[in-house]
């Protein structure tokens, strides 16, 4: 099999940073050749970055098989989906002034980086699909998590009609099609939650109709307790809540819960950029996690200093043997 990028990077990736993330690779490999299941963290903006270009295809290709995410990439996704052409980059970023972001504002230009997501083609045109959604959930006495009324969202084929993308590029879509279990802590500060939230304010919504972050807590610990016999795998992108909230689901167990059979973490890799602190929780060496009883001594630990849109394609890309 030609495998070009696996090939480049198993030769030239040999010291420092860049041999973290062979190793990373190969360990994540490992992991699932002796039946263990992964979990993998999106925080960030990996979905405007567009990783469902790769993702997708490692979601296919079951090399992970539980995904947490911020509420944000959750639906950033699916936003490239069906508007892309009306993204704009803005390669001098860095150069812009107070007056340039207020300009970019005035054309409904929300800016990730380089990148402005276009309000009227992304926001509002999943708007009212996604409201028609929750109002009949609740119409007939329904509850459901952000991501399963998001599933139903992409699944509904109402979308297909703005596809600006090839579909197979879209994470969301490979999830929802494989019906792929996920956690969304924090979803209220995204958009989509803040436009639930106005919803609720109006009356037109009850905010019981979206199911909380304890109930998706309470799922996490059903889960990782039924398939974790021969361990879960934990691959983190970027730091924060995405992360933060499902490591937290094994001490939970082995310590209020007092499941003390519970099994720590069985490989940890972390990609981020945060600077080494351990004042920071994101920025912590794996070993911290330790004193927290997320891993154990001997739990694979890998900790890649680097930017994740660099990073994350090439360890996925590794694993699809690309």
């Amino acid at each position: 099999m030609d495998t070009p990028i696996t090939n480049f990077i198993e030769k030239y990736f040999l010291h420092f940073n860049s041999a973290s993330v062979v190793d990373a690779a190969k360990e994540y490999e490992n992991q699932l050749a002796k039946g263990s299941k992964m979990l993998v963290s999106l925080a960030g903006a990996m979905s405007t970055a567009e990783i469902g270009k790769i993702f997708a295809e490692v979601i296919r290709q079951d090399k992970v098989q539980i995904i947490s995410c911020t509420g944000a990439n959750l639906e950033e996704d699916i936003m490239n989906l069906v508007a892309h052409s009306h993204y704009k980059r803005v390669p001098e970023y860095r150069d812009l002034t107070p007056q340039d972001e207020w300009d970019l504002l005035e054309k409904g230009l929300n800016r990730v980086t380089d990148t402005c997501i276009p309000e009227e083609e992304a926001f509002r045109r999943l708007q009212d699909h996604i409201f028609k959604i929750w109002k009949d959930a609740e119409d007939n006495g329904e509850r459901y998590f952000p991501h399963e009324f998001m599933y139903k969202l992409v699944l509904s084929g109402v979308l297909e009609q703005y596809y600006e993308i090839d579909p197979k590029n879209s994470w969301m879509l490979a999830a929802a099609e494989a019906n792929l279990p996920m956690v969304v802590p924090g979803w209220e500060d995204s958009t989509m939650g803040n436009i639930f939230a106005s919803y609720v304010l109006k009356g037109e919504l009850k905010a019981s109709t979206m199911k909380s972050g304890i109930e998706y807590m309470t799922f996490l610990a059903d889960w990782y307790t039924q398939n974790s016999d021969n361990g879960i795998g934990f691959f983190q992108i970027g730091g924060g809540i995405a992360g933060d909230f499902p490591i937290c689901v094994v001490p939970m167990l082995y310590q209020d819960m007092e499941r003390t059979d519970t099994p720590f973490w069985s490989y940890f890799c972390q990609i981020s950029d945060s600077t080494t602190s351990y004042g920071s929780y994101s920025g912590a060496v794996p070993n911290e996690k330790i004193t927290w009883g997320k891993l154990d001594i001997d739990t694979p630990k890998f900790i890649i200093e680097s930017d994740a849109t660099i990073v994350a394609p090439l360890i996925f890309a590794y694993l699809l043997k690309m």
